[in-house]
Parts: C-alpha cells; structure tokens; sequence
C-alpha cells in the first residue's frame, strides 16, 4: 500500500489533464518515505452518472481517497495527505478559482486481519526474486 483511488465527475475529463493529475500524485508517493514504491496503485475512474451540488451543469468534482496499511502514525499520514493534497490543488488551481469544482482527500487505514493481498512485485523491487 498505498492505494491511491480517485473519482471524478464526468466533465472534468474535458476541463482537465487527469492523466497529469494521477503522474504528479504517483511522484508524491515515490517521494515519501512513508510507503514501499512496490505498493503504490493509483486509479483514476471517471463517475458515468453524477449530480454535484446544487446540480448546476458546469459543476465538477474529484474525490481522492487513500488507502494505507496499518502502522503509520498519525503524523505520517497527515504530511503524506498534505502532500498529495498539495499536489493536487496545484494541478487544479484554475478550476479551483471557480465556483463550479469540489476536490477532496480522504485516507483510509486498512485492519491487517480484514485485508488479503498476494504481491510478487514487492519480492522483485526489494531484490528477492
């Protein structure tokens, strides 16, 4: 981990460089010294059907939502979502000087007993295979 999962309304395709967005993120979490780079995933799904607000046409949003194994502490995982946050509110300054767009981060910590993963990238990018 960490799984990075982003949601984004369907217009925002056209208004932004999603793919942009998602390689920025990626760097912030190769950067960190928080997470292994093997468990890094970042998805980007667009929302086929969305209402945002008050429903008005030009409105958009992208919600951000990350998910992390337990063991970190608080701090660390505040100043990795400050981070992308960042990151984040920079690719989207534009649009966040309009009245018309929502972006939010949440992150999840994930119980270790209630989470099953089988990962051969880990044992290749830490030398063990």
């Amino acid at each position: 981990m960490p799984h990075l999962s982003i949601e984004y309304s369907p217009t925002l395709e056209h208004r932004a460089d999603l793919a942009g967005l998602c390689r920025a993120l990626h760097q912030v979490l190769l950067e960190s010294d928080t997470f292994p780079d093997a468990g890094i995933r970042i998805r980007a799904h667009k929302a086929d059907h969305a209402i945002v607000a008050d429903g008005h046409a030009q409105n958009d949003f992208l919600a951000m939502t990350l998910s992390v194994g337990a063991g970190r502490s608080a701090a660390e995982l505040k100043a990795a979502g400050d981070a992308l946050f960042g990151a984040a509110q920079a690719q989207f300054s534009g649009l966040l000087s309009t009245p018309h767009f929502a972006l939010s981060l949440e992150i999840r910590v994930i119980d270790p007993n209630l989470s099953w993963k089988d990962t051969p990238i880990h044992a290749r990018l830490s030398g063990q295979s």
